[in-house]
């Protein structure tokens, strides 16, 4: 893969990782209003996002296993953060979701 393919399979993971966290913000915001079936659904479809993330991400893993020298890009960089953080957010979602049901 050259550089400019690297770039772009960065946005779409930074693009896939900022759905689901929006989707996540809004599951803690339906949860604070008690709408506990809502945010279960926006995080299950954070969660989609996260699959389509995560397959644009082994791909290219795949690749640099194979052997392939892949450029190096600070837009992957930062998708591999949004990422991350995406899915550390989606752990604290699901507690935060609970806690509140629990407080009823």
């Amino acid at each position: 893969m050259n550089r400019e393919e690297i770039t772009l399979l960065g946005f779409e993971i930074v693009s896939y990782a900022g759905d689901a966290r929006s989707k996540l913000m809004d599951a803690l915001k339906a949860a604070q209003e008690g709408n506990y079936i809502e945010a279960e659904e926006l995080v299950e479809a954070a969660n989609t996002c996260i699959v389509d993330a995560h397959r644009a991400q082994t791909s290219l893993l795949q690749k640099e296993a194979a052997g392939e020298d892949l450029a190096f890009s600070v837009t992957l960089m930062h998708g591999q953060d949004h990422l991350m953080t995406t899915l550390l957010l989606k752990d604290l979602m699901k507690h935060m979701i609970e806690l509140y049901k629990r407080g009823e």
